[in-house]
């Protein structure tokens, strides 16, 4: 059996493809691999093993992916020590691979193929793959300094406009009553805030709601997604790679996406939501 693990901040998405080619899938809670105690861990591994493995099938592969998780040959990530120790108490005899959630996404909409990978949630990343390995990567730079497309980046430009009064009026009314967004409060969370970039993030629905009804706001969507193209993907080579894309904040957006990458001269071969079935018919082998 091949259990396959693609953790986030919230959630993390479980799958197992036992030998007769059977698939089945768990979600659990998320799990930062560099803080979680063991404990935790355990109780996340209880949680999902019964669902993943029901006939007690003998594990020989586990693929582990996770955002920070940056691997040096077959050395255990410092940050998975805590989770490499329970798997391998629960999974005696399987192979353990640690990989970052950028190499997850190019595995998901490459497969085993050369492309260009795209991470397009609350931030941003991007890479070049050649079919094995990332061989170039434009840094992200987080929510202040890059993370270009993603919906932090479009709550840290909406919420700037908001604070200096250049968001129309119609638009800040309903905006201050549907959220406590007092100068004080604002800058609690965006400065000393625990995850200020799931913050600004979690403006996008309200923002994007008003797509279709203001020039200030398509533009504003617009140019966030242009400013991928312009500053990222445009130091790839774009002619002979195919470009793919995942994440929920994309695939929420995936038509206003695609048009403004064809504008801007972009193919884009794929939007998905999440990685993890990509994963799947990847460890299949499946192309």
């Amino acid at each position: 059996m091949i259990i396959i693990a693609e953790s986030g901040a919230t959630k993390t998405d479980w799958r197992s493809i036992s030998d007769d080619g059977r698939i089945y899938a768990m979600k659990t809670p998320g799990m930062n691999v560099a803080t979680a105690d063991a404990a935790f861990i355990e109780n996340v591994l209880r949680e999902a093993v019964p669902g993943l493995n029901p006939a007690g099938e003998h594990v020989t592969e586990i693929h582990f992916y996770a955002a920070g998780l940056i691997t040096t040959g077959d050395k255990v990530p410092d940050s998975a020590k805590r989770l490499d120790a329970v798997f391998r108490q629960a999974f005696p005899d399987a192979g353990i691979e640690y990989a970052s959630d950028l190499l997850d996404a190019a595995r998901a909409v490459c497969g085993r193929g050369p492309g260009i990978a795209v991470i397009l949630g609350t931030g941003s990343n991007t890479c070049e793959y050649d079919g094995e390995k990332i061989v170039k990567n434009v840094r992200s730079g987080g929510f202040i300094l890059g993370d270009e497309g993603g919906a932090a980046s479009l709550g840290r430009r909406f919420m700037a406009d908001f604070l200096k009064g250049l968001v129309p009026e119609e638009i800040a009314t309903e905006f201050a009553s549907a959220y406590q967004v007092d100068y004080l409060t604002v800058v609690q969370n965006v400065y000393k805030g625990v995850v200020p970039a799931r913050y600004l993030g979690s403006f996008a629905p309200f923002i994007t709601g008003w797509y279709d009804r203001s020039d200030y706001v398509r533009n504003l969507v617009d140019s966030n997604f242009r400013d991928l193209f312009t500053r990222c993907l445009s130091q790839y080579d774009l002619k002979n790679r195919k470009v793919g894309v995942v994440g929920g904040y994309a695939f929420a957006l995936k038509d206003i996406l695609l048009r403004n990458a064809a504008e801007s001269g972009i193919e884009i071969s794929e939007i998905m939501a999440s990685p993890i079935d990509g994963l799947v018919k990847y460890h299949r082998n499946i192309e």
